[in-house]
């Protein structure tokens, strides 16, 4: 990702966040790790206010789990100092390094969005600074609009200073983890109906390649925070890639043997183990600039969610478009989302199923890719999700998402980001 230019933090919040959105700049935006993969997080105007310098803890009570931090710790850092005092993220996304605010911005989900719901039902209070009105607290009973209109807002109503989090508790850093090998879409529907209620955390790896009877072939992965094992964070172990390609590892040939040796790879059809929770949780941040492997192009990620009256026709037909273009990613994650209501306006997850896969970019390739797939998702009232967006037309988007406009109303007129104004203005 290409950093925008970048303001850092004096020890002065308030003065300095007077100071920054009143320069002679169109626009800016908050920065935190940059790890949203389209243009949500960048500004029109190039011009950041990067967040990271923010993140200190600002008190914690470890009887209830409340913490209460600056927006800039990412949660990397935020595990590091609740998981020995015995408590955990509510929710967590696939990778730790996210700042707190980002995670409130993007309302992330994760593994257990069936009995968690989104990280913005576990928020109680955020501090905003808005240009006009200075610093604002806000949460479900005060300034509920605002409130509403920031988790999931993409870092719009206001530069998010600090933020109120109820933890969960757990007495061991480990995970029970039970790796189920299933052979096509329809047995990954039969798993989910019969165990994603009764565990934590559920996903599943699928085959993006893999046609006709086999279609949506893949690995069901369940888990359970362990009752025994200790309760320190893990340290890091991460392994760089040895090399910077000029063009993508990822292509017809090696993606078509990686997912055939990946699906083998699991001898048995059901395998239980005791894991780390990072390897459970964030296996690609165990390899440092694997991004890299797509070359210098990068790559795109589609993400949709379907909702469930359809949701097997419209996976498979979607997987189908994908198999016959010969394109996609090694890792390409299926998950049922529960019907646990967001508190966010512009929350992401809705009850249904939710694909995501990287593409390599390539053009036009990918864009008439994408339109077949996007007129599949909108006809089956679907979405995509922004925080990893970097192609929805301004149609789809208000179609999927009719609220934006009370978003739009509650935005700070100094924070403009490229995607809200490719799919708004």
């Amino acid at each position: 990702m290409q950093h925008a230019n970048e303001i850092c933090w004096p020890q002065d919040v308030s003065n300095h966040m007077t100071q920054s959105l009143c320069q002679p700049i169109n626009s800016t935006l908050a920065f935190g790790m940059g790890r949203s993969y389209g243009d949500s997080c960048l500004a029109v105007s190039d011009q950041v206010l990067l967040m990271r310098g923010m993140d200190r803890m600002l008190s914690a009570n470890w009887e209830d789990g409340v913490i209460h931090a600056h927006a800039g710790l990412t949660l990397d850092q935020l595990i590091n100092i609740t998981l020995p005092q015995g408590w955990f993220l509510p929710v967590t996304p696939g990778t730790r390094f996210v700042t707190l605010g980002g995670a409130v911005a993007n309302d992330v989900h994760g593994k257990n969005h069936h009995s968690m719901g989104t990280f913005g039902r576990h928020v109680s209070k955020l501090t905003l600074f808005r240009s006009v009105e200075g610093e604002v607290t806000c949460s479900a009973d005060q300034q509920p609009d605002l409130f509403a209109a920031t988790v999931g807002g993409l870092g719009l109503t206001g530069v998010i200073l600090s933020v109120e989090l109820q933890l969960q508790r757990v007495i061991s850093n480990q995970i029970n983890q039970r790796c189920i090998k299933f052979g096509n879409l329809e047995e990954f529907f039969a798993l989910s109906e019969q165990y994603s209620s009764s565990n934590e955390y559920s996903v599943a790896w699928i085959d993006c390649l893999a046609r006709n009877k086999k279609t949506g072939r893949g690995h069901y992965l369940l888990g359970n925070h362990a009752k025994q094992g200790a309760l320190h964070a893990m340290k890091k172990t991460r392994i760089k890639m040895p090399f910077d390609p000029s063009v993508s590892m990822i292509n017809k040939a090696t993606l078509k043997s990686f997912n055939a040796l990946y699906y083998h790879r699991q001898i048995r059809k059901d395998i239980q183990s005791l894991v780390r929770y990072d390897s459970f949780f964030y296996p690609l941040d165990a390899i440092s600039g694997w991004n890299k492997m797509y070359g210098k192009q990068g790559f795109q990620q589609y993400q949709c969610v379907i909702p469930d009256d359809s949701a097997r026709e419209v996976i498979l037909a979607i997987l189908n478009e994908i198999s016959r273009s010969g394109t996609g990613s090694f890792l390409a994650v299926l998950k049922q989302f529960g019907n646990l209501p967001s508190p966010g306006i512009l929350s992401f997850p809705m009850s249904g199923a939710t694909l995501a896969l990287d593409f390599p970019q390539r053009e036009p390739e990918n864009m008439r890719l994408f339109e077949k797939l996007d007129a599949l998702v909108h006809e089956a009232r679907g979405r995509l999700y922004p925080a990893k967006d970097a192609h929805m037309s301004a149609v789809h988007f208000q179609r999927a998402y009719p609220n934006w406009q009370r978003v739009e109303n509650l935005r700070d007129p100094r924070l403009l980001s490229r995607f809200w104004q490719r799919v708004t203005q």
